[in-house]
């Protein structure tokens, strides 16, 4: 992600100061949708800041109506109930409520998702993204052959993933829809409108389903990522702007965010859901859930944040939902037992811990079921910020480096991924947040071609069909005679790549 304000999109600063896009137990019974209640909180200590907290109840009989006492009792409001996955989404000011709610019958588990309190947020500035000058737009139009957009010739990432070549067979199927659960997507602009599922797109910011018109949209001083992503995925190829990697499939926008840029758990909890049970067949997430990097399934609080989330994309899955995220942008090796973690909490005071990654996972990406993508630059190479991880990273896919690590081939004369920026500007980004869309994309394209493949079904496809791409020589992106990365694995399968890098073209052809 650009660099924001905070940490939690995929975005961090290259070498030449480039901003670059940084980094997310099922219950099978209940009903399907959200259902909003409010219930008066108890006469109960109440001095402290209002906090929200997920409530993760156990599968039961009569389980939910007891908890809903117990939370009330607890001095607890209630904003959503999911009962289909059996989470609760509660305000409180009670200073005890976690520790209180956790002894109630029918809990399984509960935690506050933050840790400052909820008010307003302040809108501030997320940094600069490079904006695509009208000078460099008209002379990119030049170069365009037959048949592509206008700013195509400057898309080094399509032929990357042999999306040029894909777009002769197909573009996509309508009927087929990306979800992008991020800070919002301006449906206006003219490479989006075309391709945008109004009926699909919500604001989950507060843990529950905004429908106003326009609510996915990022204000004004928000960040421009969400609308960057959709752009790689589904910009129509209309003789106008870039294209996307399946522009011919539909994109919507689920916004997640605070304004001030915090995904936290019950927006990302209600993001899941909302996608699961409104059509959408992909969704793409490049992002972490905030407050916390690694959430420490031993800690009563972050143990509940990945519960949580971890059943609403199980919930997804079981609904036919490709989930797609991207791996973060520490250029750590999520295979050690053993991370230096600076960075959280990202909303209060952060403290320096050591974690073990598999027991302690950045979700959504590290969560079952969901695929991880690991980030490449022009020449093909593992980014030099892409986190890495033999048995952790799935699949890799263009996510753009520094020009003076990985230059791309002319007219292409910047090594970031050009994309949509709200307002109907374009500009470049990088980042594992730039290469899951490119991900995301290819999952569409196979939807689009095998439109009755179940969620596992086309994981397999996308893993087959990946090019596989060998660790290669000792990895010194910086060329200083240090090794900077260590990859493990063989040629079909490594720590830098996964299974390879996807492919465009195989999506539509097999």
């Amino acid at each position: 992600m650009a660099h924001l304000a905070s940490r939690r999109t995929r975005v961090l600063t290259l070498p030449v100061g480039l901003a670059l896009t940084a980094s997310l137990g099922f219950l099978p019974t209940g009903t399907a949708a959200a259902a909003p209640t409010e219930e008066p909180a108890a006469a109960v200590t109440a001095d402290g800041p209002q906090l929200s907290y997920v409530v993760n109840t156990r599968a039961g009989q009569g389980t939910a109506k007891q908890v809903r006492e117990a939370i009330s009792k607890a001095g607890g409001t209630i904003v959503t109930s999911y009962d289909k996955i059996g989470v609760i989404v509660v305000h409180s000011k009670n200073p005890d409520f976690a520790p209180t709610i956790r002894k109630a019958r029918g809990v399984q588990s509960a935690g506050a998702t933050r840790n400052a309190p909820i008010e307003p947020q302040a809108t501030k500035d997320i940094g600069v993204e490079q904006p695509l000058t009208a000078a460099q737009a008209q002379a990119a139009s030049k170069d365009a052959a037959a048949g592509q957009d206008p700013l195509e010739p400057l898309q080094w990432d399509l032929p990357a993933i042999k999306a040029d070549q894909a777009h002769k067979r197909s573009l996509g199927s309508s009927k087929v829809t990306v979800g992008v659960i991020d800070t919002g997507v301006d449906d206006t602009h003219p490479d989006l409108a075309p391709n945008f599922d109004r009926k699909a797109s919500v604001s989950c910011v507060s843990g529950a389903p905004d429908t106003t018109d326009g609510a996915w949209r990022p204000m004004a001083g928000e960040s421009d990522h969400g609308t960057h992503v959709a752009g790689t995925i589904a910009a129509a190829k209309n003789g106008v702007g870039v294209t996307g990697v399946a522009p011919g499939v539909k994109v919507a926008g689920i916004k997640v965010s605070t304004p001030a840029g915090y995904f936290y758990t019950e927006a990302v909890v209600c993001g899941f859901v909302w996608a699961a049970e409104h059509g959408v067949d992909v969704t793409n997430s490049s992002y972490y859930t905030d407050p916390w990097l690694f959430n420490c399934k031993n800690d009563p609080d972050q143990g509940a944040l990945v519960e949580a989330v971890t059943r609403a994309t199980r919930y997804a899955e079981g609904k036919g939902v490709v989930n797609v995220a991207a791996a973060g942008n520490s250029d750590h090796d999520l295979a050690l037992d053993a991370i230096e973690d600076t960075t959280s909490p990202n909303d209060a005071t952060t403290v320096t811990r050591t974690v073990d990654p598999s027991a302690c996972p950045d979700i959504p990406t590290m969560l079952p079921g969901v695929v991880t993508v690991a980030a490449t630059g022009a020449k093909n190479l593992k980014s030099s910020y892409s986190n890495y991880g033999l048995g952790v990273i799935d699949v890799a896919a263009p996510g753009g480096d520094s020009t003076r690590y990985q230059t791309p081939e002319a007219p292409a004369d910047n090594g970031l991924i050009l994309s949509t920026l709200p307002g109907g500007g374009y500009g470049y980004k990088a980042g594992t947040s730039m290469a899951s869309p490119h991900v995301a994309g290819v999952a569409a394209l196979i939807k689009s071609k095998h439109p009755y493949a179940s969620a596992a079904a086309v994981k397999a496809l996308m893993t087959v069909q990946a090019d596989a791409t060998a660790c290669g020589a000792p990895y010194d992106i910086d060329g200083d005679g240090t090794v900077d990365a260590v990859c493990e694995g063989g040629k079909y399968y490594n720590g830098f790549y996964g299974a390879g890098v996807v492919d465009a073209l195989d999506a539509v052809r097999w």
